[in-house]
């Protein structure tokens, strides 16, 4: 039999780390923004998940002899879509505001239930569908300039930027990894998941470093300005690899619905960060936007759980 004071202590600490974990995730668009205005965009990339991997190099030592075909396949998809997610949100907050940024990023929660359709041949529930109808709502709300909601749809059409559209790809991207890294994690150490990411994403950066400036599309600029240094040290061990660390070893003792509804924390913490650090501040529908996507996000993960499985739950 269980105790229940050392259940309900599991649980407790289960919950307190993913919630530090969903607060530093909230800081990282208000500190990357900052960042990149001293470094060309994918180079932060390229340096922050170098510093990762380098700093995993005894790991991969330890591992070394695991790594198979199989490994390096998985690990590198991961890492190729990882690298999508991170290019695609770092972009775009060249162009975006850092809360809009955390809003649109939260919406691949409920693009998650339509991509198993594709790939796992699992149905969305209930609770999905109307997620993903309030979010479009909400993201409508959140990039109007306006306070007229009669006049939303030619604002958003007028002030829809290329950084919230490449955030929203960012979100689709991430989508994406969280179908892949929970079917590709129960065939494979994690640890050799972890690796593999940072390194492919690495690579991949400083590859985009040199095919941009080739192309002209970004120049390669550095200036090593304490803020820059802060920002790189930050994200690379704490947004990064700390949160992984955290997440894989702590998620397990909730249920995947709480961990889900604590990470729809993470635009209201970029929000409240950008408020704060940043002076940003959007329009009385943009709030409204904002509070419709939080609720889009809580109710694609709980509606199910709370309506369609009541009277089920074992006493």
């Amino acid at each position: 039999m269980n105790n229940p004071s050392q259940k309900t202590k599991r649980r407790f600490t289960g919950e307190g780390a993913m919630f530090v974990v969903t607060l530093l995730w909230g800081t990282t668009f208000v500190i990357v923004k900052l960042s990149i205005h001293d470094i060309s965009t994918m180079l932060f990339i390229a340096i922050r998940f170098s510093i990762v991997s380098i700093l995993l190099i005894p790991v991969f030592i330890k591992l070394r002899k695991e790594f198979t075909k199989e490994v390096l396949i998985t690990g590198s998809i991961l890492g190729l879509i990882l690298f999508g997610g991170f290019a695609t949100q770092t972009a775009g907050l060249k162009f975006t505001t850092a809360t809009k940024s955390g809003f649109l990023t939260g919406s691949a929660v409920v693009i998650v239930p339509f991509l198993q359709i594709i790939i796992e041949k699992k149905k969305p529930n209930t609770g999905a569908i109307i997620g993903v109808i309030l979010v479009f709502i909400g993201i409508l709300f959140l990039s109007s300039n306006s306070n007229s909601i009669f006049s939303i749809l030619q604002e958003f059409k007028d002030n829809f930027t290329i950084g919230d559209f490449l955030t929203l790809i960012c979100a689709l991207f991430f989508a994406f990894y969280i179908i892949y890294i929970d079917l590709f994690t129960k065939r494979h150490n994690l640890w050799l998941m972890v690796i593999m990411q940072m390194s492919v994403t690495s690579i991949l950066a400083f590859m985009a470093v040199f095919i941009s400036s080739f192309s002209g599309i970004e120049k390669i600029r550095i200036n090593f300005s304490n803020y820059l240094l802060f920002g790189l040290f930050y994200t690379s061990i704490f947004t990064t690899l700390i949160t992984t660390v955290m997440q894989t070893k702590y998620q397990k003792l909730i249920s995947p619905t709480k961990a889900g509804l604590i990470f729809s924390l993470e635009p209201v913490f970029a929000a409240i960060f950008a408020f704060f650090l940043l002076h940003e501040e959007i329009t009385n529908l943009g709030y409204i936007g904002a509070g419709i996507i939080f609720t889009g996000l809580i109710i694609s993960e709980l509606f199910d759980t709370l309506f369609m499985n009541n009277g089920h739950a074992k006493s």
